[in-house]
């Protein structure tokens, strides 16, 4: 159970930085600005683009040594990050897919009513969008908690460093594995019926991605 706390712990955690980076990039890719742009480009290209365990180790035994201030942070933290920035470039698409699926005059029905830019993502875009987003954002949910596996190899006690202690203690390998898998599953599968509940009461009928 303990270990089952700590990749939950992980999963959570990096699912709130990846929603909230990956959503201001997937913004900034959809402005008029070229630079900002190009700024929201770069970083989805760039942590898309870089496998994942290479990402945990550039932020662990890396950056640390870069910047020596790090080494005070925990393994828990920087392995978070690493993982919701990895995901954020995923949202990032997810979030442009949705704003740019939106009617045009969406938009410019906003900014004619006198509104600022910020206000028409926010007040206008952004609610419509992430209703459409919510089945891909699901899809993104479950794998954060599959690939917060990777946070054994830094030592970090969640249920894949788990599962290989307990085979190597116990020589039980089907017990062992057999109970870590019905975990990840119960898991995932508990936020896909979250998730579904939450598009049922936030659906618009008749817009991309609603019910009837």
């Amino acid at each position: 159970m303990s270990a089952w706390g700590w990749t939950l712990s992980v999963a959570i955690l990096s699912l709130v930085v990846a929603l909230v980076v990956g959503s201001l990039m997937g913004i900034l890719r959809t402005t008029p600005s070229k630079w900002l742009v190009f700024i929201g480009t770069a970083w989805t290209e760039l942590f898309r683009n870089i496998p994942l365990l290479v990402q945990i180790f550039l932020w662990y035994h890396v950056i640390p040594s870069i910047f020596l201030s790090l080494r005070a942070i925990p393994s828990f933290v920087l392995v978070v990050f690493a993982l919701g920035f990895f995901t954020s470039a995923r949202i990032s698409e997810q979030v442009k897919a949705g704003i740019q699926a939106l009617p045009k005059g969406q938009r410019y029905a906003g900014l004619a009513m006198g509104l600022t830019l910020p206000q028409v993502y926010r007040f206008v875009l952004l609610p419509m969008a992430f209703r459409i987003v919510i089945p891909p954002l699901t899809s993104e949910s479950m794998n954060i908690i599959k690939n917060s596996s990777v946070a054994f190899a830094v030592s970090i006690a969640e249920l894949t460093m788990f599962a290989m202690q307990a085979q190597e203690e116990t020589s039980r390998g089907i017990e062992v594995y057999l109970a870590v898998t019905g975990l990840y599953f119960i898991s995932a599968f508990a936020i896909n019926r979250i998730a579904l509940v939450i598009e049922q009461r936030v659906q618009v009928p008749g817009m991309i991605g609603g019910g009837k």
